[in-house]
Protein backbone atom coordinates (compact mmCIF):
# COMPACT_ATOMS: atom_id res chain seq x y z
CA UNK A 1 0.00 0.00 0.00
CA UNK A 2 0.74 3.38 -0.29
CA UNK A 3 3.06 5.00 2.83
CA UNK A 4 1.77 8.23 1.31
CA UNK A 5 -1.70 7.33 1.71
CA UNK A 6 -1.15 5.62 4.37
CA UNK A 7 0.20 8.33 7.01
CA UNK A 8 -2.64 10.54 5.47
CA UNK A 9 -5.34 8.26 7.32
CA UNK A 10 -3.35 8.35 10.56
CA UNK A 11 -3.58 11.63 10.49
CA UNK A 12 -7.26 11.83 9.78
CA UNK A 13 -8.01 9.73 12.66
CA UNK A 14 -6.00 11.87 15.14
CA UNK A 15 -8.21 15.46 13.31
CA UNK A 16 -11.74 16.72 14.79
CA UNK A 17 -14.06 15.10 15.35
CA UNK A 18 -15.79 15.95 11.99
CA UNK A 19 -12.62 15.00 10.00
CA UNK A 20 -12.85 11.90 11.55
CA UNK A 21 -16.27 11.32 9.99
CA UNK A 22 -14.87 11.85 7.54
CA UNK A 23 -11.85 10.15 7.29
CA UNK A 24 -13.74 7.38 8.24
CA UNK A 25 -16.70 7.25 5.37
CA UNK A 26 -13.26 7.88 3.24
CA UNK A 27 -12.07 4.57 4.54
CA UNK A 28 -15.62 3.15 4.04
CA UNK A 29 -15.54 4.04 0.59
CA UNK A 30 -11.68 2.50 -0.02
CA UNK A 31 -12.80 -0.63 1.33
CA UNK A 32 -16.02 -0.96 -0.63
CA UNK A 33 -14.85 0.49 -3.87
CA UNK A 34 -11.33 -1.31 -3.92
CA UNK A 35 -10.28 -3.83 -1.84
CA UNK A 36 -6.85 -4.16 -3.22
CA UNK A 37 -5.79 -0.97 -1.04
CA UNK A 38 -6.26 -3.07 1.91
CA UNK A 39 -5.43 -6.15 0.91
CA UNK A 40 -2.65 -4.92 -0.93
CA UNK A 41 -3.17 -7.66 -4.06
CA UNK A 42 -2.91 -5.16 -6.94
CA UNK A 43 -1.06 -1.66 -5.98
CA UNK A 44 -1.32 -0.49 -10.18
CA UNK A 45 -1.85 3.44 -10.58
CA UNK A 46 -4.93 2.21 -12.08
CA UNK A 47 -6.51 1.31 -8.84
CA UNK A 48 -4.39 3.74 -6.16
CA UNK A 49 -6.78 6.34 -4.90
CA UNK A 50 -5.32 10.02 -4.35
CA UNK A 51 -6.01 11.88 -0.78
CA UNK A 52 -7.82 14.24 -2.70
CA UNK A 53 -10.50 11.52 -3.84
CA UNK A 54 -10.65 10.46 -0.57
CA UNK A 55 -11.31 14.20 1.04
CA UNK A 56 -13.81 14.59 -1.85
CA UNK A 57 -15.70 11.79 -1.18
CA UNK A 58 -16.53 12.51 3.02
CA UNK A 59 -18.14 15.86 2.52
CA UNK A 60 -20.27 14.22 -0.05
CA UNK A 61 -21.79 11.65 2.31
CA UNK A 62 -22.02 13.86 5.14
CA UNK A 63 -23.99 16.37 2.87
CA UNK A 64 -26.54 12.75 1.96
CA UNK A 65 -26.84 12.49 5.87
CA UNK A 66 -27.21 16.42 6.33
CA UNK A 67 -30.22 16.18 3.58
CA UNK A 68 -31.52 13.06 4.79
CA UNK A 69 -31.66 15.21 8.31
CA UNK A 70 -33.43 17.92 6.67
CA UNK A 71 -36.02 15.03 4.88
CA UNK A 72 -37.17 13.90 8.37
CA UNK A 73 -37.33 16.98 9.83
CA UNK A 74 -39.36 18.66 7.63
CA UNK A 75 -42.02 15.51 6.50
CA UNK A 76 -45.49 16.87 7.96
CA UNK A 77 -46.69 14.13 10.54
CA UNK A 78 -49.38 12.05 9.44
CA UNK A 79 -52.89 13.80 10.29
CA UNK A 80 -54.37 11.83 12.92
CA UNK A 81 -56.87 9.74 12.37
CA UNK A 82 -60.81 11.43 12.88
CA UNK A 83 -61.61 10.61 16.33
CA UNK A 84 -64.80 9.12 17.07
CA UNK A 85 -65.79 12.18 18.56
CA UNK A 86 -65.59 13.89 15.20
CA UNK A 87 -68.21 11.37 13.75
CA UNK A 88 -71.26 13.09 13.30
CA UNK A 89 -74.03 11.85 15.75
CA UNK A 90 -76.77 9.45 13.84
CA UNK A 91 -79.83 12.04 14.15
CA UNK A 92 -82.14 10.57 16.59
CA UNK A 93 -84.84 8.86 15.43
CA UNK A 94 -88.21 11.00 14.93
CA UNK A 95 -90.80 9.85 16.86
CA UNK A 96 -93.39 8.83 14.28
CA UNK A 97 -96.83 10.61 15.32
CA UNK A 98 -99.94 9.15 16.83
CA UNK A 99 -102.58 8.86 14.10
CA UNK A 100 -105.26 10.95 13.53
CA UNK A 101 -107.95 9.85 15.82
CA UNK A 102 -111.48 10.69 14.35
CA UNK A 103 -113.87 11.33 16.77
CA UNK A 104 -117.76 10.68 16.58
CA UNK A 105 -119.66 14.31 16.95
CA UNK A 106 -122.50 13.66 19.82
CA UNK A 107 -125.71 13.02 18.13
CA UNK A 108 -127.24 16.30 17.36
CA UNK A 109 -130.39 16.64 19.74
CA UNK A 110 -133.94 15.93 17.56
CA UNK A 111 -135.59 19.18 17.47
CA UNK A 112 -138.39 17.77 19.20
CA UNK A 113 -139.14 15.39 22.37
CA UNK A 114 -141.79 14.80 24.56
CA UNK A 115 -141.54 12.00 27.31
CA UNK A 116 -143.52 8.98 28.01
CA UNK A 117 -144.55 9.75 31.61
CA UNK A 118 -146.87 8.70 34.04
CA UNK A 119 -148.81 11.51 34.96
CA UNK A 120 -150.44 11.96 38.75
CA UNK A 121 -152.03 14.96 40.26
CA UNK A 122 -150.80 16.36 43.50
CA UNK A 123 -153.16 14.71 46.54
CA UNK A 124 -152.93 18.33 48.95
CA UNK A 125 -152.20 21.44 48.10
CA UNK A 126 -148.38 21.44 49.34
CA UNK A 127 -147.60 18.23 47.83
CA UNK A 128 -146.75 19.80 44.71
CA UNK A 129 -143.28 19.06 45.20
CA UNK A 130 -143.35 15.43 45.71
CA UNK A 131 -145.46 14.90 42.89
CA UNK A 132 -143.50 16.91 40.38
CA UNK A 133 -140.34 15.12 41.53
CA UNK A 134 -142.54 11.83 41.06
CA UNK A 135 -144.24 13.06 37.33
CA UNK A 136 -140.34 13.65 36.58
CA UNK A 137 -139.06 9.67 37.40
CA UNK A 138 -141.68 7.89 35.99
CA UNK A 139 -140.54 9.46 32.44
CA UNK A 140 -137.24 7.40 33.47
CA UNK A 141 -139.21 4.33 34.45
CA UNK A 142 -138.73 4.87 38.30
CA UNK A 143 -142.04 4.80 39.83
CA UNK A 144 -142.22 6.22 43.74
CA UNK A 145 -145.60 7.23 45.51
CA UNK A 146 -146.07 10.55 46.75
CA UNK A 147 -145.49 9.49 50.30
CA UNK A 148 -142.20 7.79 49.53
CA UNK A 149 -141.02 11.12 48.55
CA UNK A 150 -142.18 13.92 51.05
CA UNK A 151 -140.22 12.69 53.94
CA UNK A 152 -136.73 12.73 51.75
CA UNK A 153 -137.60 16.28 50.22
CA UNK A 154 -138.82 17.36 53.92
CA UNK A 155 -142.43 18.27 52.63
CA UNK A 156 -144.39 20.05 55.08
CA UNK A 157 -147.49 21.66 54.89
CA UNK A 158 -145.30 24.81 54.08
CA UNK A 159 -144.08 22.83 50.92
CA UNK A 160 -141.21 21.90 49.92
CA UNK A 161 -138.34 24.33 51.11
CA UNK A 162 -136.19 24.45 47.65
CA UNK A 163 -134.99 23.60 44.27
CA UNK A 164 -131.50 22.08 45.71
CA UNK A 165 -134.05 19.62 48.10
CA UNK A 166 -135.73 18.03 44.74
CA UNK A 167 -132.19 17.84 42.97
CA UNK A 168 -130.93 15.81 46.05
CA UNK A 169 -134.11 13.41 45.84
CA UNK A 170 -133.78 13.10 42.26
CA UNK A 171 -130.13 11.78 42.51
CA UNK A 172 -130.42 9.90 45.49
CA UNK A 173 -132.88 7.87 42.87
CA UNK A 174 -131.56 8.19 39.76
CA UNK A 175 -127.79 5.96 38.93
CA UNK A 176 -125.30 8.42 37.99
CA UNK A 177 -126.60 11.82 39.94
CA UNK A 178 -126.70 13.43 36.79
CA UNK A 179 -129.05 16.39 38.35
CA UNK A 180 -127.79 19.65 39.05
CA UNK A 181 -129.32 22.60 40.56
CA UNK A 182 -129.69 26.33 38.91
CA UNK A 183 -130.75 29.08 41.12
CA UNK A 184 -132.17 32.70 39.58
CA UNK A 185 -131.44 35.07 42.04
CA UNK A 186 -133.93 37.65 40.26
CA UNK A 187 -134.64 38.29 36.43
CA UNK A 188 -132.76 35.73 34.13
CA UNK A 189 -130.15 36.86 32.04
CA UNK A 190 -130.18 35.96 28.51
CA UNK A 191 -127.59 33.53 29.31
CA UNK A 192 -129.29 32.04 32.33
CA UNK A 193 -132.09 31.62 29.61
CA UNK A 194 -129.72 30.16 27.24
CA UNK A 195 -128.89 27.53 29.88
CA UNK A 196 -132.04 26.88 30.84
CA UNK A 197 -133.16 25.69 27.35
CA UNK A 198 -129.70 23.66 26.98
CA UNK A 199 -130.82 21.88 30.36
CA UNK A 200 -133.90 20.95 29.30
CA UNK A 201 -133.15 19.51 25.75
CA UNK A 202 -130.40 17.26 27.48
CA UNK A 203 -132.45 16.21 30.15
CA UNK A 204 -135.80 15.22 28.14
CA UNK A 205 -132.72 13.54 25.07
CA UNK A 206 -131.33 11.39 28.29
CA UNK A 207 -134.93 10.53 29.36
CA UNK A 208 -134.95 12.53 32.37
CA UNK A 209 -137.55 14.84 32.96
CA UNK A 210 -136.54 18.40 34.84
CA UNK A 211 -138.46 19.74 37.92
CA UNK A 212 -138.84 23.37 38.48
CA UNK A 213 -139.82 25.67 41.44
CA UNK A 214 -141.74 28.46 40.08
CA UNK A 215 -143.85 31.32 41.38
CA UNK A 216 -146.07 34.10 40.11
CA UNK A 217 -147.97 34.14 37.11
CA UNK A 218 -147.39 32.75 33.44
CA UNK A 219 -149.59 32.61 30.02
CA UNK A 220 -149.34 29.24 28.31
CA UNK A 221 -149.27 29.52 24.27
CA UNK A 222 -152.85 28.69 24.33
CA UNK A 223 -153.70 32.09 26.49
CA UNK A 224 -154.37 29.48 29.44
CA UNK A 225 -153.52 31.22 32.84
CA UNK A 226 -151.82 29.64 35.50
CA UNK A 227 -150.68 31.54 39.06
CA UNK A 228 -149.38 30.36 41.82
CA UNK A 229 -148.12 33.58 44.44
CA UNK A 230 -146.90 31.58 47.14
CA UNK A 231 -144.10 29.04 44.96
CA UNK A 232 -145.58 25.86 43.13
CA UNK A 233 -143.74 22.57 41.79
CA UNK A 234 -143.80 21.93 37.83
CA UNK A 235 -142.43 18.61 35.92
CA UNK A 236 -140.90 19.61 32.29
CA UNK A 237 -141.25 16.44 30.28
CA UNK A 238 -140.87 17.89 26.86
CA UNK A 239 -139.45 20.18 24.56
CA UNK A 240 -139.86 21.25 20.66
CA UNK A 241 -138.53 24.44 18.03
CA UNK A 242 -134.85 23.28 19.31
CA UNK A 243 -136.52 23.80 22.83
CA UNK A 244 -137.53 27.24 22.61
CA UNK A 245 -141.03 25.61 23.68
CA UNK A 246 -141.16 23.22 26.83
CA UNK A 247 -143.79 20.59 27.50
CA UNK A 248 -144.84 21.16 31.48
CA UNK A 249 -146.55 18.53 33.32
CA UNK A 250 -148.50 20.61 36.11
CA UNK A 251 -149.86 18.13 39.21
CA UNK A 252 -152.16 21.06 40.45
CA UNK A 253 -154.94 20.37 37.98
CA UNK A 254 -155.90 17.50 36.54
CA UNK A 255 -157.93 18.74 34.37
CA UNK A 256 -155.40 20.57 32.99
CA UNK A 257 -152.50 18.29 33.22
CA UNK A 258 -150.59 19.65 30.41
CA UNK A 259 -149.60 22.77 28.24
CA UNK A 260 -146.62 24.58 26.39
CA UNK A 261 -144.58 27.38 27.66
CA UNK A 262 -142.09 29.21 25.45
CA UNK A 263 -138.34 28.72 27.70
CA UNK A 264 -138.40 32.66 28.33
CA UNK A 265 -141.25 32.37 30.00
CA UNK A 266 -140.53 29.48 32.30
CA UNK A 267 -137.16 31.07 33.28
CA UNK A 268 -139.02 34.48 34.00
CA UNK A 269 -141.60 31.93 36.25
CA UNK A 270 -139.31 30.41 38.17
CA UNK A 271 -137.32 33.69 38.95
CA UNK A 272 -135.92 34.47 42.38
CA UNK A 273 -136.17 30.19 43.06
CA UNK A 274 -134.83 27.61 41.01
CA UNK A 275 -134.79 24.21 38.90
CA UNK A 276 -133.41 21.03 39.01
CA UNK A 277 -131.72 19.38 35.66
Amino acid sequence: MNHHLKRQLRRLATERPYQVVAGSAAALLLATGTGALFVGADESPARQQTPAAVAEAAPRLADVATRAQARVATTPAASPSPSASATPAASPTKAKADPDVTRKAAPKPPSSKILDYDYEAQFTYYTCGPAAVRNALSAAGIERTQDELAGPLGTTEMGTNSAQDTTRVLNQVVKGDPYRTRMFAGTPSAAQIDRLRADIVAAVTAERGVVANVAGTVTDTDGGWHSFPGGHYVAVVGYRDGGELVRIADSADPNLPEYWLSTTDLANWIATRGYSA
